[in-house]
């Protein structure tokens, strides 16, 4: 799925949400964006599935959420959710802030060689987002974007992926999907790509706007299976493979419910 990070130098000036790097032995603490929907999001409402923020207003909420409460419920500790901008994700990690990233991180090999990776929680497809009155609703094939304006997220693998289309009028990344949005309905951009189940929630929250599915090997070539990030070097530990063996126990069948009733809960609001 996404994502590109930045020299760990650099990332640890944009770290927020950032606390202590001293941590309860009895937490599970996890670190996310919080404004990824429907993977992960910041709400007011408490709820059944949602985890107040540790060191700020609000509440967590999402299928991140939900997966890293049942692995502290398996692991027997508390979860502890931290809003961490994206590219601060990994410097907290490798500080000792978090135990765990859970916020829709791809395992790929730029990555893997400062962090280690669990087994893939979830696995999407890659889309289209466009305004449902452009004649682009009818497109099967990355290619028929050549001419168009398409605009991918900040240091994600969802910018770098324009390029695959010839021709392509690669538009500045946004930082969040809320700033793509509004980019596409203000006819900044004619296109923002996007994982499905993102997408799912970004229509579903704005009906002027519509999905493009592409045809088998017509579609971008990325891998858009998340996992969990944890330090560098822990795979042979006891606590990364009690990590591993907790999303083990989660079936294939519950994570596509947890992810269906992520969507459906999302917010909707513009």
């Amino acid at each position: 799925m996404k994502k590109t990070l930045i020299t760990l130098a650099t990332a640890a000036l944009v770290l927020s949400g950032c606390g202590s790097s001293t941590k309860d032995d009895n937490t599970f603490t996890v670190g996310m964006e919080a404004a990824y929907q429907p993977f992960n999001w910041q709400t007011s409402k408490k709820t059944d599935t949602a985890v107040k923020l540790d060191g700020g207003a609000g509440y967590a909420d999402g299928y991140d959420v939900v997966v890293a409460s049942k692995i502290a419920k398996k692991l027997g500790k508390k979860l502890v959710v931290k809003k961490i901008a994206w590219d601060g994700l990994q410097p907290a990690v490798e500080s000792g802030e978090i135990d765990a990233i859970v916020a829709g991180m791809t395992a790929d090999k730029k990555r893997e060689k400062g962090l280690d990776f669990t087994t893939p929680y979830y696995q999407s497809e890659m889309v289209m987002i466009v305004r449902k009155n452009s004649p682009m609703t009818s497109f099967n094939d990355i290619q028929q974007f050549s001419g168009y304006k398409v605009t991918g997220q900040k240091n994600t693998n969802y910018d770098t992926i324009i390029d695959q289309i010839n021709g392509v009028k690669h538009q500045t990344p946004k930082s969040t999907y809320p700033e793509l949005v509004v980019a596409l309905q203000q006819g900044d951009t004619d296109g923002i790509t996007a994982e499905l189940p993102v997408a799912n929630g970004i229509v579903q929250a704005n009906p002027d706007l519509s999905i493009v599915k592409f045809a088998d090997g017509h579609n971008f070539n990325v891998d858009t299976a998340v996992s969990i990030g944890l330090k560098n070097n822990t795979r042979k530990t006891a606590e990364f493979k009690k990590i591993q063996k907790a999303l083990d126990s989660i079936s294939q069948e519950e994570r596509l419910k947890i992810m269906e009733d992520a969507v459906k809960r999302a917010p909707t609001e513009k």
